[in-house]
Protein backbone atom coordinates (compact mmCIF):
# COMPACT_ATOMS: atom_id res chain seq x y z
CA UNK A 1 0.00 0.00 0.00
CA UNK A 2 1.26 3.89 -0.95
CA UNK A 3 0.84 7.09 0.81
CA UNK A 4 -2.61 7.44 0.97
CA UNK A 5 -4.76 11.04 0.30
CA UNK A 6 -7.88 11.68 0.35
CA UNK A 7 -8.48 14.30 -2.54
CA UNK A 8 -11.12 17.31 -1.27
CA UNK A 9 -13.98 18.40 -4.03
CA UNK A 10 -11.68 21.36 -4.61
CA UNK A 11 -8.80 19.37 -6.28
CA UNK A 12 -11.04 17.56 -8.05
CA UNK A 13 -12.27 20.71 -10.46
CA UNK A 14 -11.43 22.00 -12.16
CA UNK A 15 -10.47 19.46 -14.33
CA UNK A 16 -6.59 19.78 -15.41
CA UNK A 17 -5.97 20.00 -11.41
CA UNK A 18 -7.76 16.81 -11.17
CA UNK A 19 -6.96 14.83 -14.62
CA UNK A 20 -2.99 15.78 -13.34
CA UNK A 21 -3.64 14.33 -9.58
CA UNK A 22 -5.37 11.17 -11.02
CA UNK A 23 -3.49 10.19 -13.70
CA UNK A 24 -0.06 10.53 -10.81
CA UNK A 25 -2.25 8.60 -8.73
CA UNK A 26 -2.33 5.51 -12.20
CA UNK A 27 1.00 5.81 -12.25
CA UNK A 28 0.75 4.99 -8.10
CA UNK A 29 2.44 7.62 -6.38
CA UNK A 30 0.10 8.11 -4.40
CA UNK A 31 -3.41 6.24 -3.19
CA UNK A 32 -6.65 8.28 -3.86
CA UNK A 33 -9.42 8.27 -1.53
CA UNK A 34 -13.14 10.05 -1.76
CA UNK A 35 -16.42 9.72 -0.10
CA UNK A 36 -19.71 9.93 -1.98
CA UNK A 37 -20.29 12.74 -0.59
CA UNK A 38 -17.13 14.59 -1.84
CA UNK A 39 -18.24 13.05 -5.21
CA UNK A 40 -21.73 14.30 -4.91
CA UNK A 41 -20.06 18.29 -4.73
CA UNK A 42 -18.01 17.32 -7.43
CA UNK A 43 -20.81 16.59 -9.85
CA UNK A 44 -22.75 19.65 -9.00
CA UNK A 45 -19.42 21.82 -9.73
CA UNK A 46 -19.03 19.67 -12.73
CA UNK A 47 -22.68 20.91 -13.85
CA UNK A 48 -22.27 24.16 -12.78
CA UNK A 49 -19.06 24.55 -15.09
CA UNK A 50 -21.17 23.75 -17.93
CA UNK A 51 -21.11 20.13 -17.98
CA UNK A 52 -24.69 18.28 -18.62
CA UNK A 53 -25.96 15.49 -16.10
CA UNK A 54 -25.02 12.53 -18.01
CA UNK A 55 -21.46 14.70 -19.02
CA UNK A 56 -20.52 14.78 -15.17
CA UNK A 57 -22.33 11.30 -13.92
CA UNK A 58 -20.43 9.72 -17.20
CA UNK A 59 -16.90 11.27 -15.64
CA UNK A 60 -18.05 10.09 -11.93
CA UNK A 61 -18.43 6.94 -13.19
CA UNK A 62 -14.79 6.66 -14.57
CA UNK A 63 -13.12 7.98 -11.59
CA UNK A 64 -15.04 4.86 -9.85
CA UNK A 65 -14.05 2.31 -12.02
CA UNK A 66 -10.53 3.79 -12.42
CA UNK A 67 -10.20 3.37 -8.80
CA UNK A 68 -12.18 0.80 -7.31
CA UNK A 69 -10.90 1.56 -3.98
CA UNK A 70 -11.07 4.66 -3.49
CA UNK A 71 -14.57 5.63 -1.93
CA UNK A 72 -14.50 5.56 2.02
CA UNK A 73 -17.76 4.00 3.71
CA UNK A 74 -20.37 6.48 4.04
CA UNK A 75 -21.73 5.27 7.30
CA UNK A 76 -18.56 5.10 9.11
CA UNK A 77 -17.77 8.60 8.13
CA UNK A 78 -21.17 9.72 9.59
CA UNK A 79 -20.49 7.27 12.38
CA UNK A 80 -17.21 9.96 13.26
CA UNK A 81 -18.07 13.20 11.34
CA UNK A 82 -20.12 14.80 14.88
CA UNK A 83 -16.60 14.39 16.71
CA UNK A 84 -14.56 16.22 14.21
CA UNK A 85 -13.56 19.89 15.35
CA UNK A 86 -12.26 21.08 12.16
CA UNK A 87 -14.43 23.69 9.74
CA UNK A 88 -18.27 22.27 10.00
CA UNK A 89 -18.47 21.90 6.03
CA UNK A 90 -15.48 20.03 5.69
CA UNK A 91 -15.65 17.57 8.81
CA UNK A 92 -16.70 14.94 6.36
CA UNK A 93 -13.61 15.51 4.32
CA UNK A 94 -11.35 15.12 7.79
CA UNK A 95 -14.00 11.87 8.82
CA UNK A 96 -12.97 10.20 5.70
CA UNK A 97 -9.29 10.65 6.01
CA UNK A 98 -9.49 9.13 9.58
CA UNK A 99 -11.51 6.27 8.52
CA UNK A 100 -9.28 5.48 5.34
CA UNK A 101 -6.09 4.33 4.87
CA UNK A 102 -4.73 7.89 4.10
CA UNK A 103 -2.14 9.85 5.11
CA UNK A 104 -3.24 13.14 4.28
CA UNK A 105 -5.83 15.44 2.89
CA UNK A 106 -4.98 17.25 -0.34
CA UNK A 107 -6.86 20.54 -0.55
CA UNK A 108 -6.99 23.89 -1.58
CA UNK A 109 -9.12 24.79 1.98
CA UNK A 110 -5.97 24.09 4.30
CA UNK A 111 -7.60 26.65 6.24
CA UNK A 112 -10.93 24.37 6.97
CA UNK A 113 -8.23 22.19 8.44
CA UNK A 114 -6.49 23.21 11.65
CA UNK A 115 -4.09 21.45 13.33
CA UNK A 116 -5.34 20.74 16.48
CA UNK A 117 -8.48 19.37 14.69
CA UNK A 118 -6.01 16.93 12.48
CA UNK A 119 -3.30 16.03 14.40
CA UNK A 120 -4.80 13.52 17.02
CA UNK A 121 -5.48 11.14 13.78
CA UNK A 122 -1.97 11.95 12.08
CA UNK A 123 -3.35 13.89 9.36
CA UNK A 124 -1.61 15.88 7.05
CA UNK A 125 -3.23 18.59 5.30
CA UNK A 126 -1.79 19.91 2.18
CA UNK A 127 -1.52 22.29 -0.54
CA UNK A 128 -2.25 20.70 -4.12
CA UNK A 129 0.84 23.06 -4.89
CA UNK A 130 2.93 21.92 -2.56
CA UNK A 131 2.07 17.87 -2.92
CA UNK A 132 2.46 17.87 -6.54
CA UNK A 133 6.09 19.65 -5.80
CA UNK A 134 6.60 16.71 -3.43
CA UNK A 135 6.10 13.92 -6.14
CA UNK A 136 8.32 15.96 -8.54
CA UNK A 137 10.87 16.05 -6.15
CA UNK A 138 10.25 12.31 -5.43
CA UNK A 139 10.27 11.10 -8.91
CA UNK A 140 10.82 13.73 -11.76
CA UNK A 141 10.78 11.29 -14.79
CA UNK A 142 7.49 9.73 -14.12
CA UNK A 143 5.45 12.84 -13.02
CA UNK A 144 7.73 14.73 -16.00
CA UNK A 145 6.08 11.78 -18.44
CA UNK A 146 2.59 11.81 -17.02
CA UNK A 147 2.21 15.60 -17.32
CA UNK A 148 3.45 15.20 -21.13
CA UNK A 149 1.23 12.14 -21.73
CA UNK A 150 -1.30 14.36 -20.28
CA UNK A 151 -1.06 17.44 -22.81
CA UNK A 152 -0.81 14.86 -25.51
CA UNK A 153 -4.59 13.33 -24.63
CA UNK A 154 -6.36 16.38 -25.02
CA UNK A 155 -6.83 17.57 -28.79
CA UNK A 156 -10.11 19.04 -29.09
CA UNK A 157 -8.30 21.61 -29.04
CA UNK A 158 -4.58 20.28 -29.25
CA UNK A 159 -2.67 22.04 -26.51
CA UNK A 160 1.24 21.97 -25.95
CA UNK A 161 2.64 21.07 -22.49
CA UNK A 162 3.36 25.20 -22.47
CA UNK A 163 -0.19 25.38 -22.22
CA UNK A 164 -1.00 22.60 -19.86
CA UNK A 165 1.01 24.28 -17.27
CA UNK A 166 -0.72 27.68 -17.75
CA UNK A 167 -3.88 25.39 -17.39
CA UNK A 168 -2.61 24.20 -14.26
CA UNK A 169 -1.16 27.77 -13.15
CA UNK A 170 -4.75 28.78 -13.24
CA UNK A 171 -5.74 25.63 -11.36
CA UNK A 172 -4.02 26.76 -8.63
CA UNK A 173 -0.78 25.20 -8.36
CA UNK A 174 1.41 27.65 -9.85
CA UNK A 175 4.80 27.02 -8.38
CA UNK A 176 4.05 23.25 -9.63
CA UNK A 177 3.54 25.29 -13.12
CA UNK A 178 6.82 27.12 -12.93
CA UNK A 179 8.32 23.90 -12.88
CA UNK A 180 6.98 22.16 -15.61
CA UNK A 181 7.39 25.16 -17.73
CA UNK A 182 10.91 24.71 -19.75
CA UNK A 183 13.60 26.68 -19.01
CA UNK A 184 14.36 29.88 -21.14
CA UNK A 185 16.75 28.93 -23.40
CA UNK A 186 20.25 30.92 -22.59
CA UNK A 187 22.28 32.45 -25.55
CA UNK A 188 25.52 31.26 -26.92
CA UNK A 189 28.56 33.08 -24.99
CA UNK A 190 30.37 34.92 -27.68
CA UNK A 191 33.08 33.79 -29.27
CA UNK A 192 36.61 35.83 -28.80
CA UNK A 193 38.09 36.67 -32.01
CA UNK A 194 41.11 34.36 -32.89
CA UNK A 195 44.87 35.32 -32.19
CA UNK A 196 46.86 36.44 -35.00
Amino acid sequence: MGFGVVLDTCVLYPMSLCDALLRLAERELFDPYWSDRILGELRRALRDGGLTEDQAEGRIRRMRRAFPAAEVSAPAIARLEAAMTNDPKDRHVLAAAVVSPADAIVTRNVRHFAHDACAPYDIEVVHPDRFLLQLHDLDPRTVEATIAAQAAALTRPPITRSELATMLERAGVPAFARRLQPAPATAPAPSRPGLP
